[in-house]
């Protein structure tokens, strides 16, 4: 074996060289490698990687010693119309041909085929066997280039081999990070199909002999990846910005969602009947109810109880000072197993609360009523005190109500198990709730029909109307009360970022339900 190229610097240099455009010939066989090795289970990417990349470097190996017959592959095979056809176009066309078909076949199936159709949850993987195939097609195709380039940049064949296993060596250690960075994010696989598209457009010309730069393409390539380069930068600094306007609990919980496959901002809300209530779209990595519960369950030390408790206008109270017959009533027609016990029509200092149960035994036989002797003592606690907390002291107590004071003593509102529990997992309506519009409906026409006292942390599972983490309000109609710095009338409206809130029922000082709708629409326009 000749080895005096070992002394020659110009053979060093053409090594290094020739290595480099190896390398950047290699890149568009190393992207086509990517895009096919995620069809495949995600425990055979790795080994399907790395076989098709040993195969291309034995097949240009091989190629490389057997340069008297490479060299017959430009030899004329036969013409048509004058136009000559030797080995090497023929590859060419038929590589060009099926780079075109895989191409086209993938931007198909991502975009409207069946794996956009089912989702990632119900995906069909290929087979191990065929996607090895189809790489080892591409490899024949890209070997030719590349063996013929190191034949045309060296006259030593030690070289020329040591130039492509270095450069296959580099690309199979590559491989792997630039398939996972590929594969998350979609743009890049996009711009990747196109690549094809265009170096297999190439290819079918050189078949035909007309003979494209290759410097143009990669400077076309370059300019898209430099592009592109600057819309990862640009996503990546409006995420950290968003996130500098979130609570410390908000980024926690979009880090623990994205760990799992999704993040709180990609919910959004499909069409559905107004009378479906919301249906935001399903993440096919993870749930809208499942995200849902972990952005509450993560907000839960955040969240004051007053937002979650039964405001004291709806609770249903029984006045000791009224007759037997209205106190009767009242126990006989309140939909709630509990009841608030007042006497003399004073709601701010409450006795205690009765369980109907309790009473159900003087009822049947007959006897006059003891309230007095079936009242029980309630867990108190202050308004400012958290959910979290709350829930923490239900269960040091066995409590299963709360009244919920303000800083006077005066009550509030109270809080039951129930509310604890949907502060969570959503709401779960009684039967004499059913007839009732659900806290949030999805219009037709892209707009929400929610409820007043809707808390803001769970709007903001469907919308951003802003960070109103250090406010004093959070709800619906604590935003519009802040807004017009009065209580809000029918008809109302205020802008708030990109969304109009329209006051849509109003009971005296309470807000009962507000439409909500983008800025720059016309929804209102015919109002």
């Amino acid at each position: 074996m000749d080895l005096s190229w070992l002394s020659d610097p110009a053979a060093w240099l053409g090594l290094l060289t020739l290595i480099i455009l190896e390398i950047v010939l290699g890149i568009d066989n190393l992207i086509f490698v990517a895009i096919l090795a995620e069809k495949l289970p995600p425990e055979q990417r790795d080994r399907a990687r790395i076989t098709g990349l040993s195969l291309a470097l034995i097949m240009r190996l091989g190629l490389l010693a057997s340069i008297s017959w490479l060299v017959t592959l430009t030899t004329p095979l036969f013409s048509v119309w004058g136009q000559s056809f030797a080995g090497r176009d023929l590859i060419m066309l038929g590589g060009g041909a099926f780079l075109l078909f895989k191409a086209t076949t993938e931007l198909h199936e991502r975009l409207e085929g069946v794996e956009h159709a089912k989702g990632a949850t119900q995906r069909a993987y290929a087979a191990f066997g065929t996607v090895v195939a189809q790489i080892l097609v591409l490899d024949a195709v890209f070997s030719i280039d590349s063996v013929i380039t190191a034949i045309g940049m060296s006259e030593h064949l030690p070289v020329m081999m040591l130039a492509v296993i270095v450069a296959m060596i580099l690309m199979i250690a590559a491989s792997k990070p630039l398939t996972a960075f590929v594969n998350a994010h979609p743009t890049v696989v996009m711009l990747c199909l196109g690549f094809l598209l265009m170096i297999g457009f190439s290819l079918i010309a050189e078949g035909f002999g007309f003979h494209i730069p290759k410097g143009y393409l990669y400077a076309a390539i370059g300019f898209s990846v430099l592009i592109e380069a600057f819309n990862q930068v640009s996503q990546a600094n409006r995420i950290r910005y968003l996130n500098r306007t979130q609570s410390f609990r908000e980024r926690t919980a979009n880090a623990v969602l994205s760990l799992m496959g999704s993040r709180l901002a990609d919910s959004a809300a499909p069409e559905a009947k107004p009378e479906a209530g919301p249906q935001p779209v399903e993440d096919t990595a993870f749930g809208h109810n499942e995200r849902a519960m972990i952005h509450s369950v993560l907000t839960l030390a955040e969240r004051p109880i007053r937002v979650i408790a039964t405001p004291r206008a709806d609770i249903h109270r029984l006045d000791l000072s009224q007759p037997e017959a209205a106190q009767r009533k009242a126990l006989r027609d309140s939909p709630y197993s509990r009841l608030v016990v007042i006497r003399s029509g004073s709601i701010d200092e409450p006795l205690g609360i009765v369980a109907r149960k309790d009473l159900l035994a003087q009822l049947l036989d007959g006897r006059p009523l003891d309230i007095d002797a079936a009242l029980r003592q309630p867990l108190v606690l202050p308004e400012t005190v958290t959910v979290l907390k709350a829930l923490e002291s239900f269960r040091q107590h066995a409590a299963d109500m709360a009244f919920v004071v303000d800083e006077f003593g005066s009550l509030e509102g109270i809080v039951t198990q129930k509310d604890l529990m949907e502060a969570i997992a959503g709401e779960f309506p009684e039967e004499h709730e059913r007839h009732e519009l659900p806290a949030i409906v999805v219009q037709d026409d892209g707009s929400y029909d929610v409820e007043g006292s809707l808390e803001l942390v769970t709007l903001e599972q469907y919308l951003t109307l802003g960070d109103f983490e250090d406010e004093d309000f959070h709800t619906v109609a604590g935003l519009l009360m802040d807004c017009l710095e009065r209580i809000p009338r029918e008809g109302d409206e205020v802008t708030v970022g990109d969304w109009k809130l329209r006051v849509t029922a109003q009971k005296g000082n309470r807000t009962e339900r507000v439409r909500i709708s983008p800025a720059a629409s016309d929804f209102d326009a015919g109002i």
